[in-house]
């Protein structure tokens, strides 16, 4: 089984390509297709439902953070036990960091490198006629690239979608899909994206409706239709992920969700095994385990709840005099002092690394990362570089005192300085890892 791909991308942000995608994977699968689901860029949040939709984990493809070989190996893995890939594009189509070609982390990149044709969500909103011009734009910018069918998103009326129907026909791109203002069901949404998915207490139903609306508004035959095969070169052997022990307690709750199925993933192929718990039921890391892995979620929304886990702070300091244990974001923040939510409320925290945060002066930090580790760590050893992305409101509110754990650059190579905080087996930063530099 080889499976067809095809990449919904959009613009720019808050076009509904989240709404489309998840739609569009609902459809196919109630048609009994073996439906896989990536992610481009760096998102938890979106990747969620789509996994949701899909019933599989759905990976993140990366042109920036992840090399080559690594992107091949995930795609051809998915296309080799599925009937259809759907990528969800990120940000705009061609929106990425300038760097080498096919480096830049947008969107664009994958679908050269795969040669997978895009299905384009044009939000139409506050124009008509223009809409023929950004499409126009599109399918001329990047000659390697195939924008094979559109989407309208957010129509206002009949005579609305009369006007842009009539000014694309020329283009010879079809319209395959039209949707109108009333037609788009919003996922609500926060600080850093979409509320996750395992938040939604009727999910199945809102899916569902996705994947109604996108049988009704959406000519699914021509969507298949337009698809094609991914270009994969001959893939080299890769060498698994290193994991960072042979039995990993891995944090994972509505605090901490933020981990990426390919680094999981990864893990478990290197012959790791995972065993979750969750510090928002007071639970401890398992005794048997190796290593202790914090990632990202939302701790700030469960501060209080945190803050009253006595066996978990308990277990997982008796966990760290002889074990490792990496925070990456919010399990970051959760190993130092104190946290600081958005009332200025103080919740002390794990005490394990000396820094505090807070999120009342909140504050963007956005981008991605590469990362030369000072120490040996669960991501790798001193000196190995690595890339990934910080995401955060968050602000440090007391530095601590501790040891620097990484020397960071931007994303384009300019310096940051050092970074995040290492104390005998913790370590721990806002960084999020991907993939190996």
């Amino acid at each position: 089984m080889i499976a067809r791909a095809i990449i919904v991308a959009a613009p720019r942000s808050g076009s509904g390509k989240t709404t489309v995608a998840v739609g569009l994977i609902g459809a196919l699968a109630h048609r009994g297709m073996a439906v896989r689901a990536f992610k481009a860029g760096p998102d938890y949040i979106d990747a969620a439902f789509l996994a949701a939709a899909s019933g599989t984990p759905a990976y993140n493809l990366d042109s920036w953070a992840m090399p080559p070989a690594l992107l091949d190996t995930a795609i051809h893995q998915a296309a080799a036990v599925a009937d259809m890939l759907v990528i969800e594009g990120a940000m705009g189509l061609f929106d990425g960091i300038p760097g080498p070609p096919g480096r830049s982390g947008s969107t664009a990149d994958l679908a050269v490198q795969f040669d997978i044709p895009v299905l384009l969500v044009l939000d139409v909103s506050g124009q008509s006629q223009s809409s023929a011009a950004v499409v126009r734009g599109f399918v001329s910018h990047h000659p390697a690239l195939r924008i094979a069918g559109i989407v309208l998103n957010r129509l206002g009326s009949e005579r609305h979608t009369q006007l842009v129907r009539e000014a694309i026909a020329s283009l010879g791109v079809p319209i395959v899909g039209a949707l109108s203002r009333e037609d788009t069901m919003q996922i609500p949404a926060r600080h850093l994206g979409l509320v996750q998915a395992s938040e939604h207490g009727d999910l199945s139903s809102l899916l569902a409706r996705l994947a109604q609306a996108s049988a009704r508004h959406l000519d699914i035959d021509a969507i298949l239709g337009m698809a094609s095969h991914p270009r994969i070169p001959q893939l080299a052997a890769t060498m698994p992920l290193r994991p960072p022990g042979q039995c990993i307690a891995l944090a994972q709750d509505c605090a901490f969700s933020f981990v990426y199925p390919h680094v999981v993933e990864g893990w478990r192929r290197a012959g790791a095994q995972i065993i979750p718990f969750s510090p928002l039921a007071d639970e401890p890391p398992p005794e048997r385990c190796d290593c202790c892995w914090l990632p990202g979620g939302y701790p700030e929304l469960h501060a209080f709840a945190l803050a009253a886990a006595r066996r978990f702070h308990a277990g997982l300091a008796r966990f760290a005099e002889t074990r490792r244990v990496h925070g990456e974001c919010g399990g970051y923040m959760v190993l130092g002092q104190g946290l600081e939510d958005g009332q200025g409320k103080h919740h002390p925290m794990a005490g394990l690394l000396g820094h505090s945060t807070s999120f009342t002066a909140r504050k963007l930090h956005l981008g991605y990362r590469e990362a030369r580790l000072l120490c040996d760590s669960p991501i790798g050893p001193a000196g190995a570089v690595v890339r990934g992305h910080e995401f955060h409101y968050a602000t440090l509110s007391g530095e601590g005192g501790d040891d620097p754990f990484v020397i960071l650059n931007d994303g384009e190579g300019r310096p940051l300085g050092h970074a995040g905080s290492r104390r005998g087996l913790v370590t721990g930063s806002f960084f999020h890892f991907i993939a190996s530099a």
